[in-house]
């Protein structure tokens, strides 16, 4: 199906207004102002603006030397590829190389002029200037991705319920009937919403962090957990009865849902657990002591689990408002 995207729409009108303002002008060369205008809108504020500095830099440093060797030696050829044996080192050490071509577009205009006047200087800078200021004034407006977060987050809360929802089937009957899907799915998710959330700090120049960001890095790492723990679970062929009680642990840990963070809840009922393990018998066999020992280091990558959600600070209110509330 035919889609026109938000940036493509946004580069056409860019290209469209920024040539018709150099041609009002009456500035020379005023295509260019669409070409500079294509190179700058990107997908982010700070990456707009970023590209934009760039290539502004890049063009005063193409002009100085576009004066220089054109005025003392002469409008030749070889004298373009002198300048670029110059400019590009330049460029690359300043480390502003994404503003190669454009400024490349500059350094031929001066080329096709007989003497370099500072009406000329004038008519390239104005041809730079609008063709970044089109790009910023585009770019100034992002859509909102909240809405597209909040709903990530909701679908990631699932999928860890629904994890958790095998891993306590398995505590209680050892049925390996599960395919894992969930797992791929949680997976390919974090990645997405990370990506998702990078994206909306990167349009934001007052913030250098994002709670949806804090919220999917701390779910990546309770997920690495997860894994561990299933890794864990399928040794267990014999059922103590500590199977039970850790089941149920499992069982209030995700039904009990709370806008709040109520991991220090959990942990000390996860402490409480492990006290009473301690008070009971020990094990009479080897299949038991090594189930035994095999929920030991279960309940204590549980607390790890739980000690990555008590150092998280929870979510911004706005998406606290729209989101159902996080799971633990």
């Amino acid at each position: 199906m035919f889609k026109i995207g938000y940036r493509t729409a946004k580069t056409a009108v860019g290209i469209a207004v920024a040539i018709l303002i150099a041609e009002w002008i009456g500035l020379e060369h005023a295509v260019s102002a669409g070409i500079i205008t294509i190179l700058c809108i990107q997908n982010t504020k700070q990456r707009s603006l970023q590209a934009a500095w760039t290539r502004f830099i890049a063009c005063l440093v193409a002009l100085f030397y576009s004066v220089l060797f054109f005025e003392l030696v002469s409008h030749h050829p070889v004298v373009i590829g002198i300048i670029m044996l110059f400019f590009i080192p330049t460029i690359v050490a300043l480390k502003y190389q994404e503003g190669i071509v454009s400024s490349t577009v500059i350094i031929l205009h001066l080329y096709t002029a007989e003497h370099i006047t500072p009406a000329l200087l004038l008519n390239e800078i104005g041809i730079i200037l609008i063709g970044i200021g089109v790009a910023l004034l585009l770019n100034s407006y992002m859509p909102s991705v909240e809405r597209n977060l909040v709903q990530m987050q909701e679908q990631m809360e699932r999928l860890f319920e629904r994890i958790f929802e095998e891993i306590v089937l398995y505590l209680r009957t050892n049925d390996h009937r599960w395919d894992g899907k969930e797992l791929t799915e949680t997976a390919e998710l974090i990645k997405k919403a990370k990506t998702l959330a990078f994206k909306d700090v990167q349009n934001h120049f007052t913030r250098h962090d994002s709670f949806f960001y804090q919220y999917f890095t701390m779910r990546e790492k309770q997920f690495e957990i997860i894994e561990r723990i299933l890794l864990i679970v399928v040794t267990i062929s014999h059922r103590p009865e500590q199977a039970d009680m850790i089941a149920d642990f499992i069982e209030e840990l995700k039904t009990h849902i709370h806008p709040g963070n109520t991991a220090y809840l959990h942990l000390d009922r996860l402490d409480e657990m492990k006290h009473a393990f301690e008070e009971m018998p020990l094990p009479k066999t080897r299949e038991e002591f090594e189930a035994r020992a095999a929920l030991f280091q279960f309940v204590r990558e549980m607390e790890r689990y739980l000690l990555i959600k008590a150092r998280f600070r929870g979510m911004k209110k706005s998406a606290a408002e729209t989101a159902r509330p996080s799971v633990t």
